[in-house]
């Protein structure tokens, strides 16, 4: 069964945390004993409805203050596919623990609540989501139970979220607009008698039909090294293989590979994922690799195909989600962890810090504070291969480690 993996966004009370319950009691996700506390703590609140919210709120200072501040991971299954949320929290001094859960995601679902429409922190998750580039952006204008299911109003919202995807590097084929009640279920799951002018499918609808395999075929193969397997048995005395995750596309036996930083090229021999041989391997299997020839490969070490050559670079541009309380400053010092690689890297200049609200740039800063996005020049102490970010995501990430805490930053 399929994986999807899936962000939410949404300013505080759009209705995040109930959205991902009712999913998760409309597909029958919820174990009996999370329900029948949530249906406690619903009649202690004297509510006449089951509150959802807690469902995914798991923090004590969450639940006393209706609010997400941590990022939960939810899993849950329908009959097609199993999903991941990333319920980050929509707070402006949250944005960190924003871009952490729509990282990984290859959908994001957008909450808009349908009295406010469209507000600074709307500009704000549908920027990250840009950078990052997120495959599938659904933007649910919820609590529409409140606005009488006024299909002019969300056309309204609708139109003015559209000046938002012009500014963008998505197409309007890539955004889908539902509306929803999520208190009520109206479009989560199942369809809305409530909104007989819409007919596009519920959420549940839009997920199951997304194919992100579609969507990431056309990348390079990259097999960055994290282990060298030399066993110590009379069976395999003389095999040395090459472990690690296969990204990007495949790779197959006889494939001509070329190993960086060193530039040395070889031939795939075998492809093994622990007692099984196989002739090719598909994006995202683990397995080893045996080489025609005995190289000299050790762990950070990169695979490729020799006609799908990285870059390879000591100095570089890119743009940083800063995650530190410590802002970052000119001339810093930083380990960069670029997969399983490790180098050393300087701060050369800060370019500019990026209003993530599409408002422009401001250049000329001296420093980067927590939660901003800027774009910075770093210089290494030694080359790494890598993709441009939008080109081979897994490849054109990477973090920056304080050198004295070993905290990311």
């Amino acid at each position: 069964m399929k994986t999807l993996k899936i962000a939410t966004a949404g300013s505080v009370d759009d209705g995040k945390s109930t959205l991902i319950g009712r999913l998760l009691f409309d597909t029958q996700s919820l174990p009996t004993d999370k329900l029948e506390a949530i249906e406690l703590s619903s009649k202690k609140k004297g509510l006449e409805y089951l509150d959802f919210s807690l469902a995914t709120d798991g923090l004590v200072a969450e639940r006393e203050q209706g609010i997400t501040i941590d990022v939960a991971h939810i899993y849950f299954s329908s009959a097609k596919k199993s999903y991941i949320i990333a319920d980050a929290p929509g707070h402006i001094e949250y944005t960190r623990n924003m871009v952490t859960g729509a990282s990984t995601s290859s959908v994001s679902i957008i909450l808009i609540d349908a009295r406010k429409g469209v507000v600074e922190q709307t500009y704000r998750h549908f920027f990250i989501n840009d950078l990052l580039r997120t495959k599938k952006i659904i933007v649910a204008v919820n609590k529409m139970d409140l606005v009488d299911f006024s299909k002019d109003r969300f056309d309204e919202i609708k139109c003015n979220f559209e000046k938002l995807i012009a500014k963008s590097n998505y197409s309007p084929s890539d955004i889908s607009f539902v509306p929803i009640s999520a208190l009520k279920g109206d479009n989560v799951v199942m369809p809305s008698k409530e909104t007989n002018w819409y007919s596009s499918g519920s959420i549940l609808d839009l997920l199951e039909a997304f194919d992100h395999q579609e969507v990431v075929t056309n990348t390079e193969a990259r097999f960055p090294i994290q282990q060298v397997l030399r066993p110590k048995t009379e069976k395999f005395h003389d095999y040395r293989g090459y472990a690690g995750k296969l990204y990007g596309n495949s790779l197959k036996v006889g494939d001509s590979v070329t190993v960086l930083p060193s530039l040395t090229q070889s031939e795939i021999t075998s492809i093994r994922f622990y007692q099984q041989e196989f002739d090719h391997a598909e994006r995202g299997a683990s397995i080893a690799l045996e080489l025609k020839d005995d190289v000299n490969i050790s762990r950070g070490d990169m695979l490729v195909k020799s006609t799908e050559i990285p870059r390879v670079e000591k100095k570089l541009q890119a743009k940083i989600s800063w995650m530190d309380s410590l802002p970052l400053v000119y001339g810093e010092r930083f380990i960069l962890q670029h997969g399983v690689n490790k180098v050393l890297a300087k701060v050369s200049q800060i370019e500019k810090v990026i209003n993530p609200d599409f408002s422009g740039e401001d250049e000329g800063m001296g420093q980067v504070n927590l939660n901003e996005i800027a774009l910075i020049s770093l210089q290494l102490n030694k080359p790494i291969y890598f993709d441009a970010y939008n080109e081979n995501p897994e490849n054109g990430a990477f973090i920056l480690i304080n050198e004295i805490t070993h905290q990311t930053a």
